[in-house]
């Protein structure tokens, strides 16, 4: 069972390097890739949202920045830690309850800062309750 035919062979242009083949496929669609998300029923678009509404939310916030602002002077309101430190230092030291008014932050925050000022801050920090229940923080030396 010898074939005495050799193989039909498809001759090969020549190579021309200056001009690649153009790929006959096309890009397709990767698989599984992430869709874009589709806006909530009558949600609004930016585009759709009139400018003057925008700024008016914005002026707002800066309205209730103001008013909290109004209680302390702008030299005071420029480092809430620095005001935290000096209330802790007086004699009789700060309530947790003071500092969540002087400084607008919350309860976790105030308890996380003190104890990141005793540990990394270098401070020797002396917390007690007193009769009524609450939180005093002290600076000792």
């Amino acid at each position: 069972m010898t074939n005495a035919e050799p193989a039909a062979v498809a001759e090969q242009g020549p190579v021309n390097e200056a001009e690649p083949t153009a790929s006959k496929k096309g890009a397709s669609k990767k698989f599984g890739a992430p869709k874009g998300q589709k806006p909530a029923k009558g949600a609004k678009t930016k585009a759709e949202v009139p400018k003057k509404q925008a700024k008016g939310k914005k002026a707002s916030k800066k309205a209730n920045a103001s008013s909290k602002a109004k209680d302390k002077p702008m030299a005071e309101r420029s480092n809430k830690k620095a005001e935290v430190i000096g209330m802790i230092k007086r004699a009789k030291g700060a309530t947790l309850a003071e500092i969540v008014e002087a400084t607008g932050w919350q309860k976790h925050t105030v308890r996380g800062f003190v104890s990141i000022l005793g540990k990394n801050g270098g401070q020797k920090i002396e917390s007690s309750k007193n009769a009524s229940g609450q939180r005093t923080y002290k600076i000792t030396k």
